[in-house]
């Protein structure tokens, strides 16, 4: 008759090291270690189990980081590597060096300037929660850079039953198209034949507080449109299609069959190219951008190619200026950042 062995269950997170490296057996047929190496060893495995707690990494994620085979470095850890024990010491205050370095670099990066309600994501936003209590079909156009995929996102971080898919030219044609929206709801198919009923019932399963956004719909061709008016028409949801000015002069103009299916499915259009003056102010604000010059160089970008997107990410890297030389962003810094951008004179 057999036993079985059980197994020592393998800790995955860092707890206090088992014992001192002079003190196990494998190191007591070895030289000891200096009280300096002793140490060093204290102090980096101290920094090692510190990092790992405030990520919430594991022994194999900060092995993987640190570029150190994952059991040379928990025995190492735990005082009871038996091979040069100060050489992974020294590995180890190498990486911890890196990661500190790395880590004062991106204090000099800035994020992005918070998101603000303006007039027109307001709109935005009353178009799409009136989608989703109606279960319409809406269509969301805007011009470059005036907020709405920054506002769907928003929106859909503020239910649970809001889908955010983006298309790009891959994803044109119907079967593409369902792909893409079966990986975001959690939906795989590998044939057509019952896909759009497949994510109908999941996108049911909202209990009809569903919400299916399709940004970039302008890359869509039409047969892949005039399959998303199969949703709302059969699963009690709504569906917004976002995009440029394509999407809405396409159904605004064309005719067709097909076409007049969709128009008369069309519960509400938002048509917003440019952003109003007060988005731009009311962003200013909510930067808390108070220097008269700053607030008018920035505004023009506001009112150029890109428009708010473009002034977002001129500000940022004129943060970015200013945070490297530890001052406050003035108004050359963002001269010199729209410079650096090349997107324009």
């Amino acid at each position: 008759m057999t036993t079985a062995m059980a197994t020592k269950p393998v800790a995955t997170v860092f707890q206090d090291p088992r014992s001192h490296p002079n003190e196990s057996d494998k190191r007591k047929k070895r030289d000891p270690l200096t009280d300096a190496q002793v140490r060093a060893w204290q102090k980096a495995a101290r920094k090692v189990r510190e990092i790992a707690t405030q990520s919430g990494r594991s022994k194999a994620d900060i092995a993987r980081r640190a570029g150190i085979n994952n059991a040379r470095l928990n025995t190492w850890y735990d005082g009871e590597y038996a091979g040069d024990f100060h050489a992974v010491t020294e590995e180890v205050e190498r990486w911890l060096k890196s990661v500190e370095a790395m880590d004062k670099l991106r204090a000099t990066i800035p994020s992005e300037p918070p998101f603000v309600q303006t007039k027109t994501a307001r709109e935005i936003e009353m178009t799409l929660l009136y989608a989703q209590m109606q279960r319409e079909l809406v269509i969301v156009t805007t011009g470059s850079g005036v907020g709405k995929t920054a506002t769907c996102k928003r929106f859909r971080d503020a239910s649970p039953h809001v889908h955010l898919v983006t298309m790009r030219p891959n994803t044109k044609r119907n079967f593409g198209m369902l792909q893409e929206i079966g990986r975001v709801i959690g939906v795989r198919r590998t044939n057509s034949a019952d896909f759009d009923h497949a994510i109908g019932e999941r996108l049911e399963q909202g209990g009809g507080d569903a919400l299916l956004i399709i940004d970039e719909a302008q890359e869509l061709n039409d047969e892949a449109v005039n399959q998303l008016r199969f949703f709302p028409d059969n699963f009690r949801c709504g569906v917004a299609l976002v995009g440029n000015d394509e999407i809405y002069t396409r159904f605004h103009q064309k005719g067709g069959p097909s076409y007049a299916q969709i128009k008369g499915r069309i519960g509400k259009r938002l048509k917003r190219m440019e952003p109003r003056p007060e988005d731009i102010v009311q962003i200013l604000d909510g930067w808390r951008v108070t220097d008269p010059e700053q607030r008018e160089l920035l505004k023009a970008i506001g009112e150029g190619e890109g428009a708010l997107r473009n002034m977002a990410k001129t500000y940022v890297v004129a943060q970015g200026y200013a945070l490297g030389a530890d001052r406050e962003v003035n108004a050359n810094d963002i001269r010199v950042a729209y410079q650096a951008r090349s997107v324009g004179e």
